[in-house]
């Protein structure tokens, strides 16, 4: 276990709302011997409540309904989808420290002013939450724009089921 490796949320969007962490192994979508660690808000018909943006697993939004293996803390199956989706980008190692500090305000400011929610892993990729109701066409042109360019690479969340 000790060369495992974790994908945490340091700030997860609904951390408020959350009462439980629990992982989700990413071995089913690639990533062989790692898993993220995922807030959740318990519910009393003993299932939960995503309350963070995923970074790296498929088929899970922010406010999706999850069922959960108790004994072990483990996500195993998607019972409610909220209607969101998550957007995910990955800024490219060629960049420099200056323009990954530049992509980052602007994103966030971008983030902000269309009223979506946004995590951070590292300074270098990004989770955003898109609800069913919000005009996210800025930020799909900024990040189209730098996609462009061979900045970042991104990807929407739902174009895979969720495994366990």
């Amino acid at each position: 276990m000790s060369d495992m490796v974790i994908v945490v949320h340091e700030n997860p969007v609904l951390r408020n709302e959350a009462n439980y962490i629990a992982r989700i192994w990413l071995a089913p979508f690639g990533l062989e011997g790692q898993y993220e660690q995922v807030w959740l808000r318990r519910r009393e018909d003993g299932l939960a409540e995503m309350c963070c943006i995923p970074f790296c697993f498929y088929g899970i939004s922010l406010r999706d309904v999850v069922r959960v293996a108790w004994q072990d803390s483990t996500v195993t199956e998607v019972m409610q989808r909220s209607g969101r989706r998550v957007l995910r980008a990955l800024l490219v190692q060629e960049m420099t420290e200056e323009q990954v500090a530049k992509v980052v305000v602007e994103t966030e400011a971008l983030c902000a002013a269309a009223g979506l929610l946004i995590e951070w892993n590292g300074n270098r990729h990004v989770a955003i939450d898109i609800p069913p109701d919000i005009d996210a066409s800025s930020v799909f042109a900024y990040l189209g724009e730098h996609e462009k360019s061979g900045r970042l690479y991104w990807e929407w969340s739902d174009v895979e089921e969720f495994r366990a």
